[in-house]
Order: structure tokens, then sequence, then C-alpha cells
């Protein structure tokens, strides 16, 4: 069985794993993702986080007979590239942005079919990144070759070759108009065509891993380098490739990013949170985003789970409520942006903060499940599903849906090893999921709405 690298790119955390390409990941070594305060702004140091990367592939191609390498990454992280590297530094998404080119960039982005998201804080778009760098460093811009997503950057600087990929760009970069399945207006009205390289698949093969690379990793000449994907876009792929469909994948980590194979939604009317992003295949794909992963931080603070049935009973029966939103952003909540708070009777006691905590999260997570058209499945992924009452609790407030959970916490580095197989895989892969125990729970809908009751008085 061929073994894929995946290279894993999230805000908080970098991974490489080693899996097979029908997405059993085998080992995982992992680092912080550091950000540098500047100059000429926050930003992410690509030459350290490549030095990790040849160092890692060298120690995984000891144990594993490695044979393609996929990029899987965020979907707000981009490089302006020139030669064979970066011409300017990766932009960190946090890093606000000079209030000059934040003016300029809200009076030309165009509309929301055009956007294909929300105009987010920050240099939360490829496009403003673009914007800035054009405005505020124009002969290195000028002198630019291409702009790249995350995951095209790193297929590039292993396999040398430029390349689009439409889940990448969907992702709420701003450059691509999901919808209608092509750029976005504002790339042609910025002359910003000579950036934009061909577009590929995400599971194709650009090219061989540069020569010099291979030697010094030790891996074989002929290790393929796929074009790589956005990743809860691989994430979706993981359950496509299983034949799911009429469902609904909730990715979650630093962000909560649920994305839909239903239709039936219009692309033209700006909705918040939602998002139109693209399946693999170029598939427009509603889709719903919040910073679930900081504002469970948020309410958590320093208490450590895991949850507990007995501290859920006693929130619930109390009254006791976590409200949006702790982050600067509004999220789903129009207007509540840094005045999440806590309240009730039990909202300062450490015991409870955690399962609070969790809580919190499912309603979230229910929030944007029913916010997309309504999908017979909802699959339960990544880091929120370790701890067993957010499943159970996201079950139980949608009675009228099948709730699966997935068995491990890996399925964007799953779904990302399965493209390695896309194009030979004779049947579908194995769902590897399983509905959640909800025995026990108390009853929580009378407390759903009474949540959502507190949250319209502060909007």
């Amino acid at each position: 069985m061929s073994i894929v690298a995946v290279f894993d790119i999230g805000k908080t955390n970098v991974k490489l794993s080693a899996a097979s390409d029908d997405g059993h990941v085998l080992e995982t070594l992992s680092t912080p993702n550091i950000v540098k305060d500047g100059p000429p702004y926050r930003h992410h140091d690509l030459v350290e986080l490549e030095a990790w990367l040849i160092d890692s592939l060298t120690a995984l191609g000891k144990r594993h007979d490695i044979g393609a390498i996929v990029t899987c990454a965020h979907g707000s992280g981009g490089v302006l590239v020139d030669g064979q590297g970066a011409a300017m530094p990766m932009i960190d998404y946090e890093q606000p942005i000079p209030a000059d080119v934040d003016a300029r960039y809200r009076a030309i982005v165009g509309s929301y079919r055009e956007r294909a998201s929300a105009i987010m804080l920050g240099a939360a778009h490829l496009a403003r990144q673009m914007l800035w760098q054009e405005m505020h460093w124009p002969e290195t811009f000028a002198a630019a070759s291409a702009y790249l997503a995350t995951p095209q950057y790193w297929a590039f600087r292993l396999s040398g070759v430029l390349a689009g990929e439409v889940t990448s760009l969907a992702a709420q970069s701003h450059l691509w108009a999901s919808a209608d399945g092509r750029p976005a207006a504002l790339v042609a009205s910025r002359g910003w065509q000579r950036l934009m390289p061909p577009m590929r698949r995400a599971w194709e093969t650009l090219g061989p891993l540069k020569p010099e690379l291979a030697r010094r990793c030790g891996l074989k000449a002929t290790t393929r380098i796929l074009c790589g994907v956005h990743d809860s876009s691989a994430n979706l792929y993981r359950y496509q490739a299983a034949d799911l469909s009429d469902f609904t994948v909730v990715s979650t980590g630093t962000w909560i990013v649920a994305l839909s194979d239903r239709n039936g939604v219009d692309f033209s009317v700006e909705q918040p949170g939602h998002s139109c992003n693209a399946d693999v295949f170029g598939n427009p794909t509603p889709g719903m985003l919040t910073m679930g992963g900081r504002e469970f931080s948020s309410v958590a603070a320093k208490a450590s789970g895991p949850a507990s049935l007995q501290a859920l009973r006693m929130i619930v029966e109390s009254g006791t409520f976590a409200l949006p939103t702790f982050g600067s952003d509004d999220g789903l909540f129009p207007g509540t942006a840094r005045r999440g708070r806590l309240e009730g009777p039990h909202a300062e006691e450490e015991s409870v903060r955690f399962t609070l905590a969790v809580l919190y999260s499912a309603l979230l997570t229910v929030a944007c499940i029913r916010d997309l058209p309504p999908a017979r499945t909802v699959v339960l992924d990544g880091n929120f599903v370790v701890d067993p009452l957010y499943g159970a609790i996201v079950a139980a407030l949608l009675p009228d849906r099948r709730v699966l959970v997935s068995r491990s916490t890996t399925g964007t580095a799953t779904g990302a090893a399965m493209l390695a197989a896309h194009e030979s895989r004779a049947s579908p892969a194995a769902l590897a999921a399983k509905a959640p125990d909800i025995s026990g729970l108390p009853e929580l809908s009378s407390y759903q709405q009474r949540w959502q009751t507190l949250i319209k008085t502060m909007e």
C-alpha cells in the first residue's frame, strides 16, 4: 500500500503525517505554527517551517515508504512568489490591515456572490492581502510571478510547478466566485490574472519531488507531489469517497467549519457566518464558519476536561450560560463581537467551566447546521469530538438528523491522503463514524431556546 505524507497546516499547529492512501494515519509529527511580529508585518516564517518539513520528511522517510506528498491548509493563507520562493513574507491572517487598504478593499471587493463569504476582520482574505502588498510594496508586487494559496505554495516549493486549486481559492479568498465557478471580477479589475496560475485538481500530480529535495530527504526520485487542498474540503472529500450523500460535515479546531453537499441556497444573499465554498470537483458547497476553537478557549479558561454529565445537569438546571461572542468578529451573531459573557449561578466555578465550554461549542455547532440546507446526515469531526459529550449534545439537539461522530480526529489528514488514490480507487472508502450515546442527557431543547432568546437581546 502506498504511503502518503500529509503536510497539514493549521492556524495553531502544523503536522506532518504518514498515512496509507485509504486514509489510515500511521504516524504524526507536529510543531507549533509560530508567527513573528515583523517586519514588514506579522508573518509566518516560511524558511523555518520549510526546514522543519525537510527534517520531518527525512525522519518519516526512514520509517515509511513515501510515494506521494500532499498539503492541506486553512483557507486564509497565501504567498506572493517570484522565481523559486516567496517574494514577501506570508501574512498572518489575524494581522490588522492598514486603514487605507481596508477602506479601498471594501470599496472594490464586490457583492457577496463575488466574494463567497463575509468581509471578515484582519487579513483573512487572500485578495485583501494582495491589495495590501500591491498598495504598500508596488515594485515587489509588480515583479512577482504568482500568488498561491498555502497548499499550492508548498506544492510549488516541493515540485517547482505553479498551480491554482478550486477548494483553496473558494475558502474565503475573495478571489473566486464559487457559485459561478470562475475567478471573482476583482481579479480582472485589478489586473491580477497574471498572478493566477492554471487551475489543477486537488488530486493531480504536479510533478515529482525536486531531485535535490529527494536527495536531502532520502526519498524516491519518483515521489509524487499532489496539487493540494483546503483542509475542511479534504474532510468533506473523505466522506464523499465513502459515497455518502445528503450530508453535512462539521470540522472543528480553531474554526468550526460546516460544509454540505446540499443545494437550494441563494448564493447572492449574504447571511451571518455563511460562505460558498467548493468541493474538490468544483461544485458550489454551502458552508458556515465561526471561530469556535477560540470561543471554546475563552469559556473553558484554565479548566481541563473531560466534560461530565453531572456538571452538564448542574449547568442546565441552574440556567448557567455562555453567550457569544468572545472574539473580535461577530461570527454567527451580528453585534456581539467582544460582548461574550458568562451568566448564571455556576458561571465562575472552575469545576463546570470545561463542560460549559463543550455545551457552548455544541450550541454553536447546531446553529451552524440549522442555518444550512437540511441534510439527512451530519458528521462531526476534528478536535471537539475527543470529548464524547460534544457529539452527544449535538445529536440530542438534532433529533431529526442522523448524527455521526468520526472515530478519529484526523479527518483532514485522512481526506488529503485519500486524494492520492482518487483515480485508482475501485470501491467506496469505509465510513469510519458512529452514532453518539445520548443516554442520560438532561432535556436540552428548553435550555437552547433560552440561550437563543438571551442572544437576541444582545444583537
